[in-house]
């Protein structure tokens, strides 16, 4: 067994976690809480967000049409922050107010320098995303079934041009707080490359659904949500890059996957959200 202890503004709450050496899933260990990317790290960090009060909300959207729009103007290379303020400024034109908005139209609003943290950001890809939000604002005025799981919401949302499997993914976990699909991108793939729960053989562009597999299973295993754990780890690599470059480079990903350690005091593992 091994302790972590979280702690709150009048509290200390302590938390017993399986031994380092004790396996998470067949053939992962849990590790030491502050072994950096470790399992028993992610489920401290989860803990942690959670007894702080720290709850995500994962919807950027009032409507399903608005939460496609969102996702679909991220992802790809987009910072997050800069797809969030596209959406915004094609919100704020009326674009999803349901009077149908021409792809030309939507194209000349993204074409304009958007407002991102008080500095004007010329949008990537703009010819591109105007074609795709115009076909799936079309596509989403028409009847839209209910869905009992996520899954169901993503394989309907397949059907939309240009929605592949993450973004699909993407908006049931953020509308229906769904915990059977996972959003795997570079930095979820990189610490499950780098923890060992992932298959290193493995893309997410030609495995996606063997990975999401892989991904649901180690959640089960740490006995996590899904959605909280995938929130998590994003965010604490996205926070994380140099660090984990330098992981990445040490490491020797094509082999061992071992990973060094980076010992942190207890009391400082906290969240960033």
């Amino acid at each position: 067994m091994q302790l972590g202890v979280i702690f709150l503004d009048k509290t200390n709450i302590s938390l017993e976690f399986p031994s380092p050496n004790c396996e998470v899933i067949p053939g992962v260990k849990w590790g030491a809480i502050e072994t950096f990317l470790s399992p028993a790290y992610w489920a401290f960090q989860v803990y942690s967000q959670r007894l702080n009060g720290s709850k995500i909300n994962y919807k950027l959207g009032a409507t399903l049409k608005e939460e496609v729009a969102a996702c679909l103007l991220g992802g790809h290379g987009i910072p997050s922050q800069v797809g969030i303020s596209a959406y915004h400024h094609l919100k704020n034109q009326g674009v999803f107010s349901g009077v149908k908005t021409s792809e030309q139209d939507i194209y000349n609003l993204l074409s304009e320098p958007i407002d991102v943290g008080g500095k004007k950001i010329k949008y990537r890809f703009a010819r591109q995303k105007a074609k795709y939000l115009a076909s799936a604002m079309d596509d989403l005025s028409q009847d839209i079934p209910t869905f009992k799981s996520g899954k169901e919401l993503r394989n309907w949302l397949l059907n939309i041009s240009g929605i592949g499997f993450k973004t699909a993914s993407w908006i049931a976990r953020n509308w229906l707080d769904a915990d059977d699909v996972a959003i795997l991108d570079i930095h979820i793939l990189r610490a499950g490359i780098l923890g060992g729960f992932f298959n290193k053989n493995l893309s997410v562009e030609k495995n996606y659904l063997e990975l999401e597999e892989q991904f649901l299973f180690f959640s089960s295993g740490l006995g996590i949500k899904a959605s909280e754990l995938d929130a998590v780890i994003w965010l604490e690599m996205m926070s994380s890059s140099l660090t984990i470059h330098e992981l990445i480079n040490s490491s020797s990903i094509d082999a061992d996957l071992k990973f060094k350690k980076r010992k942190i005091q207890i009391a400082q593992l906290e969240m960033r959200v």
